[in-house]
């Protein structure tokens, strides 16, 4: 007589192994670098931090006289994570079969893509 047992591993489904964390995960990877540079070329913070009177403000704040600068850098990351988790979500949600068409390729083109956009859109921080 044989008796097999099955591993923790084995007798529960890993996230990892999920379709749909997959889904959410190729999804949130190819918007993320997109919806930064939207955000950062639009000029769209989720909120704007004064490290000099330790303020936070929503949406976009110019900088106050005699207080240092602004700090956008903060809420394009925080609009850009939010961004990508809805459509990750959204993604999560639709039929295995429309998500198989998803290229895979689109993780690492398009942040390439994205790049020559930034230096662009930051020439001034290169200009002698």
């Amino acid at each position: 007589m044989s008796t097999t047992t099955q591993t923790p591993a084995a007798q529960s489904s890993s996230l990892v192994q999920s379709y749909a964390f997959r889904t959410f995960a190729v999804v949130f990877a190819i918007a993320a670098p997109v919806i930064y540079t939207i955000c950062e070329i639009g000029n769209l913070p989720l909120f704007t931090y004064h490290p000099g009177t330790n303020r936070v403000e929503f949406g976009f704040a110019r900088s106050v006289r005699d207080q240092g600068p602004a700090m956008h850098w903060y809420g394009w990351t925080a609009s850009t994570l939010l961004g990508s988790a809805i459509l990750g979500l959204i993604a999560a949600k639709l039929p295995e079969s429309l998500t198989r068409k998803i290229p895979l390729a689109l993780v690492w083109i398009a942040p390439l893509a994205v790049i020559p956009v930034l230096i662009y859109a930051l020439r001034f921080f290169w200009r002698w």
